[in-house]
């Protein structure tokens, strides 16, 4: 197996180098997403939302930007090239510097289809692409990382 300290970047189109926004509360999101076009677009409605995204479109690459900016949440897919997304979770759950970090799972798979063990080694969620409307990922991150915002209190009329 490869470690993750391997050269990550090349052949990672350009966009695989981090472009982080200034995110007022430093919250840092791993997109580990091997559809260049769609890690793109969760990156940039997140970054919208004040986040700082890094993406690695393999296994490799994730566990490179997971360990080196010990993100707030990890978005992992898991039918990943070189390292399988479960993998990549074990992985985490098995180091000082990931055992901690919350991961939310976003993939093809149904989670029926998935590794049997995952919700075991801790997940924050698990989305299925095909069920996902445009503001899902956002909705979802939010809930993870900003719960109090997430859900605004309701209004109160009382005079």
């Amino acid at each position: 197996m490869q470690s993750a300290t391997i050269p990550f970047m090349d052949n990672q189109p350009a966009s695989a180098a981090p472009t982080p926004s200034s995110a007022p509360d430093g919250q840092k999101i791993v997109i580990v997403e091997d559809n260049a076009a769609l890690a793109e677009i969760y990156k940039t409605r997140l970054e919208l939302l004040g986040y700082t995204c890094f993406i690695g479109y393999n296994g490799i690459t994730g566990l490179y930007f997971i360990q080196k900016e010990i993100p707030d949440l990890v978005l992992l897919d898991l039918m990943i090239p070189d390292i399988a997304g479960d993998q990549v979770l074990r992985t985490l759950r098995q180091s000082d510097w990931g055992k901690n970090i919350k991961v939310l799972v976003v993939s093809n798979l149904n989670e029926s289809e998935a590794a049997p063990d995952l919700r075991q080694l801790g997940i924050e969620g698990y989305l299925v692409k095909a069920n996902m409307t445009d503001d899902t990922i956002d909705q979802v991150v939010n809930k993870i990382l900003r719960p109090a915002v997430a859900t605004p209190p309701a209004a109160s009329n009382e005079a």
